[in-house]
Order: structure tokens, then C-alpha cells, then sequence
């Protein structure tokens, strides 16, 4: 059976985005959710500081009303990070989200990181059906909630294409750990020819895996964590991901989804808005690479994520942006995010979380 996935464009007629976007996910079902009295985590990114492409906090605070008006007691979260930056303990984390706008005060919830103070804060939960992660560390907040559900700024990324619903739920549930273990395939290899020494690769490292006493870079894979931000920091190309890294990249995430979503209820938004070549984790955002598409909601995330994807093909790329200056000779049509990334595979990501039963790519759009 197809599965339902809701939309509604960013045209306000007489009302305001905000207003639009509690009233998609009301038309879309969150309040069939048991949601009164229970604690409910709303997961989304608070962006690093210095990104400006991140969830306004505005659009936060209206699903946490329309959660508190069916009874729940919503918290927004996230886990720490693996990288350099604002985000990879609770304290700093705290900080950032405060910086970005995610206060009690702006958006009528209290900010839990979801990890703990030192990022292994941590639940080992049992995967049925993985190949890779039979186990996932998740953050013990995310899994202590009654209900979960995601609050998604779909965008592209270099490793998995695009950052969508599973990315925000797989990877960024996982603890410090649990990122190390969906990335430890990706740490990546340096090629000699290509190498100015130049020590970008460095500055973004939070692990101290560079070694330049060569001149040239070593990356020591015993303190490599394969958080990839070496690859795109580096000016040259000279560093790079081992062959299918992303594919399985893209399989682990599918299946820390399953762990944080299996058994509970759930409910998933993206907002299609803002859609930046790179992830909100970098302390930039670049000029979106397509227009605004609109918001959409679902309990199925895979549909969720297709339904996106989708709806991004149909949009002209926007000039003077990562896309048009990396569009690859439009190798893969429409596909903007294969145009950007051509090494990731968005596809398959979806192909293998159909497959372990997250949900499925065959999907309604209901226009609200």
C-alpha cells in the first residue's frame, strides 16, 4: 500500500507559516498520537553556530504547541557530535541552541541533549534485521521518550546526498559513539600527488589523526573517527572516502532509524526550505542550491524522504550556487543531490530502509 504524505507549499494567503505548519501536521494525524500526558521528543538540528540555513525556531515552537494542545509534554533534542565545533558536549551544545534561538521562552520547551554532558549517555538498543549495527548506541533521552518525533530541514550532504528525515533521526540520534560506529567505515585515504600540505584537513579535526611531519598528510586511522569533515575542508581533493563508504554509511544510518523508531509511536516532518548544498553542521550554510519547495509530514519516513526527494527534482537549480558550479554535467538528470555528490547514493539508503521495514517509497501527496 502506498503510504500518505502531506504538503503544503509556502504561499500564505492571508496566514503565516507558522500557522500553515501546525495545520499540515494536524491534517496529517500527529493528534491521533497517544499523546496526553506523555513525554514527547521532538527531534531536530540546531544548527552550528555561524549556520544560518538550520529550522527557524519559530516552526519549533508551533509543533510544540500543537504537541502541549493534545495533552503532551514535549522536549526538543538532539545528541552531541564527533567534530570540531559547538556541539560535541551538552554544555557547548546548550549554547548553540540557546545562540540559534531554542529557548524555553522562544519555543515553549525545555532543550535535553540527548547523550548527556559527555556524549555516552547511552542505550545499546537490538536492531532486528541489521547486517551491520545489531546493536545501536542511542542517546538514553531520545529512547526514554514515550513518543518520538522528528522535526527535519531536508538539505544536501556529501556523504549521504541528502539530509533527510533518516539522516536526522539515524545519524543524529546516535550518540558519540554510536557516529563513530555508523562512520568507522568511512575513514578516508590521501592522495600524495594531490596534497599541498596545507593544513585545512587539520583545523577540522577533532581527533588530531593528521600527521604532517612528511610535509604531506597521514591520516592515522587508529584515532580517525570518519566523520569525513577532512574531505570537504580540503581545497585539492586530495582526500577521499574509500570506495562504497557511503553506501554503507547510508545502510548504518537506515538502521540506527530502525533503533530510535521500532516499537513506539512516531510521527516525521521536513521542511523542504533553505536547502543548502551541506549539512547544518557546518558553521556555514552556502546559497541554496534549488527555490523553497514547502513542507511535508508523514508517519512513514521513508516515503517522507522519497516525497522530498522528489519534489526537489521538479525545481530549477539556482544560480551561482554549489549545484550549478558542481552540477557534473547533469551525469544524473534532474537528481540534484547525485548532481552536487555524485560518490553518494540517496537511492539505495531508501532501497535498504524499505527493506528492513522502516516504511516504504511508494507514497500519496495530499496537498493541505
Amino acid at each position: 500500500m502506498k503510504s500518505k504524505v502531506y504538503f503544503t507549499d509556502l504561499r500564505t494567503n492571508g496566514t503565516n507559516l507558522p500557522e500553515k505548519l501546525a495545520r499540515l501536521i494536524k491534517e496529517a494525524g500527529i493528534g491521533t498520537l497517544p499523546l496526553k500526558d506523555k513525554y514527547v521528543a521532538v527531534k531536530l538540528h540546531f544548527g552550528e553556530p555561524g549556520n544560518t540555513a538550520f529550522i527557524r525556531p519559530n516552526f519549533a515552537a508551533s509543533v510544540v504547541e500543537v504537541i502541549r494542545s493534545f495533552g503532551g509534554k514535549p522536549f526538543l533534542t538532539d545528541c552531541n557530535t564527533l567534530y570540531v565545533g559547538g556541539r560535541s558536549n551538552a554544555l557547548d551544545h546548550l549554547q548553540s541552541a540557546w545562540k540559534n534561538g531554542f529557548t524555553p521562552l522562544t519555543v515553549g520547551a525545555d532543550v535535553i541533549i540527548g547523550d548527556g554532558l559527555k556524549g555516552d549517555d547511552e542505550l545499546d538498543v537490538a536492531v532486528e534485521g541489521a547486517k551491520y549495527c545489531p546493536k545501536a548506541k542511542i542517546g538514553r533521552a531520545v529512547m526514554d521518550a514515550d513518543v518520538f518525533v522528528s522535526l527535519t530541514h531536508f538539505k544536501g550532504h556529501e556523504s549521504t546526498g541528502f539530509g533527510g528525515t533518516l539522516k536526522n533521526i539515524g545519524m543524529g540520534c546516535g550518540s558519540r559513539a554510536g557516529k563513530k560506529d555508523m562512520h568507522c567505515a568511512s575513514k578516508p585515504v590521501v592522495n600524495d600527488s594531490l596534497c599541498i600540505g596545507c593544513r585545512k584537513c587539520q583545523k577540522v579535526c577533532a581527533h588530531d589523526a593528521q600527521d604532517f611531519s612528511t610535509g604531506k598528510c597521514r591520516i592515522d586511522h587508529n584515532k580517525c573517527a570518519g566523520c569525513i569533515r577532512c574531505i570537504e575542508a580540503c581545497p585539492k581533493h586530495a582526500i577521499s572516502a574509500p570506495e562504497d563508504a557511503n553506501v554503507l554509511l547510508g545502510h548504518k544510518i537506515a538502521e540506527y532509524t530502525k533503533a530510535v523508531v521500532a516499537g513506539r509511536p512516531c510521527f516525521h516532518i521536513s521542511l523542504v526550505m533553505d536547502i543548502s548544498p551541506f549539512c547544518d553542521c557546518y558553521s556555514e550554510s552556502d546559497v541554496p542550491i534549488i527555490p523553497d519547495v514547502g513542507f511535508f509530514a508523514s508517519f512513514d519516513p521513508v516515503a517522507l524522504d522519497r516525497a522530498c526527494a522528489d519534489a526537489c527534482m521538479k525545481m530549477p537549480e539556482t544560480p551561482n550556487s554549489y549545484l550549478s558550479e558542481h552540477s557534473h554535467g547533469h551525469k544524473h538528470g534532474n537528481d540534484h543531490f547525485s548532481n552536487c555528490f555524485p560518490d553518494t547514493n540517496w537511492p539505495d539508503t531508501l532501497r535498504y530502509a524499505e527493506e528492513l521495514g522502516l516504511g516504504t517509497e511508494s507514497y500519496e501527496l495530499i496537498k493541505v
